[in-house]
């Protein structure tokens, strides 16, 4: 049996690891698209700000851990996947035959269509090499721009933080990171940042990118200070607002989203990402999919959709992986949607239906002088989602309460008064052994 995994990111790994351990006497090829060891792009933040090597990004540190496992990790892009014939063909017209296929091909940075986003100076990051070109453009002092203030956008803006450079953020959208915070806890977080000297602007849309030139008495004329070394504004960029003056910026770094990676999924039923079933199947025989790119069961609606997060692609790459081995012996349940963030020291999470569900009840108690949130949904008297800022302590008894759907009974009206006594609510209900009933 041969099992091809496409993707070196978490899914993939993870799947082709638990692949050798169901499968011993199997061929694995494990295809990865960069020049890079298989690495976590969750690790470029603190590669940023140096506190760890490149090398310090890989998912598995030992250089033989691959080999020593009989997994052959190649490089290459992948052109398109003939599930007739069943290979991988290949950009450089050479060809992987596979029994079994496992896509996991993760996401691709979005750009929004505006002039100026392929100039030099304006960058993603999301890969190694995107992180290296701003280790290089942002020391200390330069004026860096950042699009997006979204999930990906709020680690990297800690990072550059932390480089000491002038930051600016510019989110579309009314509050930061609007798809896990409601709009009270994410206009929270920008006063958080704002008195950590991070600029931030919300609402705000940039309408353009250009190079900033003599008639704004820059070129050739300004020097100024950066990492202890005069730098003249000759590379310097114009990024024009919809709703504020134009800012002038040394660096642009776009943060503005990411999209499945379906490129090489032709032929296939796809939507948002790859269309799968229970056992995460696509609409082709002996092809699967995980990770990013993969549209699986939601745990919390039922319905499919894409959850870019690392928890998932591993949870989906286990799925996979057992059912490439054995068909269908193994159904994907869904993932829960949940997302902690780290933003310049304030942890805020989101998990579940935090939105709230039609007839739910919510319990709510913040005390904004002190950053502190904490609302939680319920659906009769089940825990079904939760929001949180500064409750550090609470998030894995969250993530329990929900995925197990345990009736609080009389204890969801003691949270209904106090949400801060879920640790209680979660002994009492979640371990008998130590029930009691509330005060």
């Amino acid at each position: 049996m041969h099992h091809l995994v496409i993707g070196t990111g978490p899914a993939g790994v993870v799947a082709a690891e638990t692949l050798r351990k169901l499968d011993p006497d199997s061929t694995i090829t494990l295809l990865g698209n960069e020049p890079e060891a298989p690495y976590s792009r969750m690790a470029i933040p603190y590669y940023l700000i140096n506190n760890i090597r490149s090398e310090g990004t890989h998912l598995r540190k030992d250089s033989e851990h691959f080999a020593s496992l009989r997994i052959d990790l190649r490089q290459g892009c992948v052109e398109r996947i003939d599930t007739a014939s069943q290979r991988a063909i290949l950009q450089d017209a050479s060809e992987i035959p596979y029994d079994r296929l496992l896509l996991a091909t993760g996401s691709t940075p979005t750009r929004p269509p505006i002039e100026g986003m392929d100039l030099p100076g304006v960058h993603s990051c999301w890969t190694l090499e995107d992180a290296r070109a701003i280790i290089a453009g942002a020391q200390q002092g330069s004026r860096v721009v950042l699009m997006g203030a979204g999930f990906i956008g709020c680690i990297i803006l800690e990072a550059l933080a932390r480089r000491g450079v002038d930051l600016t953020v510019v989110e579309m959208e009314n509050r930061m990171v609007p798809r896990m915070m409601n709009e009270h806890t994410g206009g929270l977080i920008k006063t958080w940042c704002e008195q950590q000297g991070v600029r931030v602007l919300t609402s705000t849309r940039v309408n353009g990118i250009t190079r900033a030139g003599a008639e704004d008495g820059l070129v050739g004329m300004t020097q100024r200070i950066v990492a202890g070394q005069a730098r003249t504004d000759d590379g310097a960029l114009r990024v024009a607002l919809n709703s504020h003056d134009d800012i002038i910026a040394d660096l642009v770094i776009c943060a503005t989203g990411v999209k499945p990676n379906v490129r090489c999924a032709a032929g296939l039923d796809t939507d948002h990402g790859i269309l799968v079933n229970e056992y995460l199947e696509s609409s082709a025989t002996h092809v699967y999919a995980a990770g990013d790119c993969c549209q699986g069961r939601d745990f919390s609606t039922g319905q499919y959709s894409v959850q870019a997060i690392q928890p998932t692609a591993a949870e989906h790459a286990r799925v996979a992986a057992t059912n490439m081995v054995a068909a269908r012996s193994h159904k994907h349940r869904g993932c829960l949607n949940m997302n902690v963030l780290d933003t310049m020291g304030l942890i805020s999470a989101s998990m579940g239906a935090w939105e709230g569900v039609e007839g739910g009840d919510t319990a709510l108690v913040r005390d904004d002088a002190r950053f502190k949130y904490l609302e939680l949904q319920f659906a009769d008297d089940v825990l079904v989602g939760a929001n949180s800022l500064g409750f550090t302590q609470h998030v894995g008894v969250l993530r329990g309460l929900i995925q197990t759907q345990t009736p609080l009974g009389a204890w969801k009206d003691t949270l209904m008064r106090d949400p801060t006594r879920i640790m209680e609510a979660y002994l009492a209900c979640a371990q008998p052994a130590v029930a009691r009933s509330p005060a």
